[in-house]
């Protein structure tokens, strides 16, 4: 999607701190970390949301999933770590593509929030 962020950003449009890519996601530093280690993993797919994903996204989704100790031990994870999915309006998703949040190096609290 042309006029979407992360779109650009996986494009290289826009430059940013790559942590991964491969031909599927996109790994990159939050501008605004929540952590001392906070990236964002993206799927190069434009989805806008959780909302939106279908049946053909199912094995994009496992792969993610599957990639997230990966991404982890590149970043240092080595301790635990928390990953989040902010979906819509009172999820407080803030850019309209599908993006899960990797966050480590410190305590998480619970309830977050």
């Amino acid at each position: 999607m042309s006029d979407c962020i992360f779109c650009k950003l996986a494009s290289h449009e826009i430059p940013t701190d790559v942590v991964y890519e491969d031909d599927r996601i996109f790994v990159f530093r939050d501008m605004s970390p929540q952590a001392p280690v906070h990236v964002l993993i993206i799927p190069k797919k434009h989805i806008p949301s959780l909302d939106e994903l279908t049946e053909e996204d199912a094995g994009l989704m496992g792969y993610i999933l599957e990639k997230v100790k990966e991404i982890a031990a590149l970043t240092g994870l080595d301790n635990g770590y928390r990953l989040v999915v902010n979906c819509g309006e009172d999820g407080m998703q803030t850019v309209k593509h599908l993006h899960f949040h990797l966050l480590g190096k410190r305590m998480m609290k619970w309830p977050p929030g």
